[in-house]
């Protein structure tokens, strides 16, 4: 496929764009839904990000718009989303809002790469362990950051959230006030319990709009949201000086990597919640890269797809991207006509919002099972969700893949076995007398390997061939060897020479052609070639065994052979 071909490939094509016609009220009705549930998260986010509220309603509009359009999923809603804010607040510290806005672009041109690229595929390898680790992280994360928030304190900077929580707990019990406190636990409480009574009413802007009435009436010395400007900002180029993007490299690849996993991710289960959608990962990876290209030019932040607000789609009836698209003209209208209205939203309002936000993130049930599927899988979950703690996300999902590769390596290297098994096993009956029979499988003995011969396996039991007991000859049945890599062919090699040393004669049968090249390029079995030890199945090798015993004189040539005739006794 030429450039030109995948530049096509992503983009939305007309059968793509006819479906918005399909039920157009069901999606009209869906979009006004989520852009409810969503306006409180994307102020909420906006603030916990530290570029502002302002930046998250710009975020939901303009990254939500372009990803609906442009993206590979029917019903996929992006925006600011928790697990992005994680990674943009240490950015916001070290550089401020313009690091912030320069991240996003840069992490927009590398989602557009990537699509291009056709990489959209390798977002399923991510194990199931690394992203309930991931989530739960994240979930930590974001309630740990609205702590100071919650409690009316001012965050300490810190970039670590652990620290920034102790801190903001230890400032509150200095100078404790209850009045933020108790609109972050009302809010977080009316969510929970309501979530859990009535999943289909938006709860969450209900709660913020009581806290901020309450808050009003009552005069509670209270910080809030703010003015925010009316309507969008014109594109604007405040970003970096050229001179101090390459310091941002790093974080733009983890800010695109965690776009293109939580995107796909949610996607995904947009797909398994309907009946006949099917995302095409590589469209919504360049939906999403546009949208983190264009976003920062409004003042927007980067932007994932959002899981929450998808699954909130799907269920309120979604049927096309045109949901999507009406949300973001909702949340546009917001900006434009009640940006008064929302500017007196409490901080503390917005951090319950967050805090249960964050408990929903944990899937209870699904940690249960991976936790009842194996101690590693456990293992795996437990070390990514702390490493999103201690640490960041991209080295979390660093340290959950790597570790969650370790012990795939460790249960395929289990597979393999080598196993001793009856001279003529699954072979037609032998043609020799049983005395004859008896005295080859006194003085022969067969081993057939199983599974992977390669570097975490073949030290593990092709050493132990070399132990092998009192024989004359010994057969390498090698036909189920399913795999086989250079560390496992010196060792194999290794064995049989140890072997030969004792004086043991060995023969190999049923070398599979991709594993002959391996044994070739090593030069493993050259010495057997020359002697004419290799053969093409087990019976031959059998037969060569069988006459090799008859030269050495410990077998008399006295049997039937395979033309009927008796041999004289010598």
């Amino acid at each position: 496929m030429n450039a030109l071909e995948r530049v096509r490939a992503v983009l939305p094509d007309r059968r793509t764009l006819a479906t918005m016609g399909r039920s157009p009220r069901k999606d009209l009705l869906a979009g006004l839904t989520v852009a409810i549930v969503a306006l409180p998260l994307a102020l909420g986010f906006g603030v916990a990000s530290g570029a502002g509220a302002a930046a998250g309603l710009a975020t939901a509009v303009v990254a939500g718009a372009l990803a609906a359009l442009f993206g590979g999923s029917n019903l996929q809603v992006s925006g600011p989303t928790g697990a992005m804010t994680v990674v943009l607040v240490p950015i916001v510290h070290r550089h401020g809002t313009g690091g912030v806005l320069t991240v996003g672009l840069l992490a927009g041109v590398l989602l557009i790469a990537a699509a291009l690229a056709g990489a959209g595929r390798f977002m399923a390898y991510v194990p199931a362990p690394v992203v309930e680790g991931f989530t739960v992280g994240i979930a930590g994360v974001i309630a740990l950051q609205q702590v100071p928030a919650a409690l009316g304190v001012r965050p300490s900077g810190a970039e670590n959230v652990v620290v920034t929580a102790w801190r903001g707990a230890t400032d509150y019990l200095g100078h404790p006030h209850l009045a933020p406190l108790a609109l972050a636990a009302g809010v977080a409480a009316v969510m929970l319990i309501g979530a859990r009574l009535r999943p289909g009413v938006p709860f969450s802007l209900l709660a913020v709009a009581a806290a901020t009435l309450a808050a009003a009436l009552a005069h509670l010395d209270v910080a809030t949201i703010g003015r925010l400007p009316a309507g969008l900002p014109a594109p604007s180029l405040g970003f970096l000086h050229p001179a101090e993007v390459p310091q941002l490299a790093t974080a733009a690849v983890a800010v695109a990597a965690l776009a293109a996993l939580e995107s796909l991710m949610s996607a995904t289960a947009a797909d398994a919640m309907s009946v006949s959608e099917r995302h095409d990962s590589d469209r919504e990876l360049f939906g999403q890269g546009l949208a983190n290209l264009v976003a920062p030019l409004f003042g927007g932040v980067a932007a994932t797809g959002a899981i929450a607000r998808t699954a909130v789609n799907v269920r309120s009836g979604a049927a096309s991207r045109l949901a999507a698209l009406a949300h973001a003209a909702v949340l546009a209208v917001v900006v434009f006509a009640a940006a008064p209205l929302v500017s007196g939203i409490p901080l503390a309002a917005l951090a319950g919002v967050l805090i249960a936000t964050a408990a929903r993130m944990v899937e209870v049930a699904s940690l249960r099972a991976l936790a009842r599927s194996g101690r590693g899988e456990a293992a795996v979950m437990a070390l990514t969700a702390a490493a999103t703690l201690a640490f960041d996300l991209v080295t979390a999902v660093i340290v959950g893949l790597l570790v969650a590769g370790a012990l795939a390596l460790r249960q395929v290297a289990l597979s393999a076995a080598l196993t001793r098994v009856p001279l003529h096993e699954g072979l037609p009956p032998a043609d020799h007398h049983e005395e004859e029979q008896a005295l080859l499988a006194e003085h022969i003995v067969a081993y057939r390997i199983d599974g992977p011969v390669f570097f975490a396996a073949a030290h593990r039991f092709l050493l132990e061939l070399a132990e092998t007991g009192d024989v004359r000859v010994v057969i390498l049945r090698l036909s189920r060897v399913s795999a086989l890599d250079a560390t496992g062919a010196r060792v194999l090699g290794d064995a049989i020479a140890k072997l030969e040393r004792r004086g043991v004669l060995v023969l190999v049968s049923g070398i599979q052609d991709g594993h002959r090249r391996t044994l070739d390029a090593l030069g493993v079995l050259d010495g057997l070639y020359a002697a004419k030890r290799v053969f093409g199945t087990t019976p031959e090798a059998i037969a060569a065994a069988r006459e090799a015993l008859h030269h050495s004189g410990v077998l008399a040539r006295t049997g039937v052979h395979r033309t009927g005739r008796k041999d004289h006794r010598q």
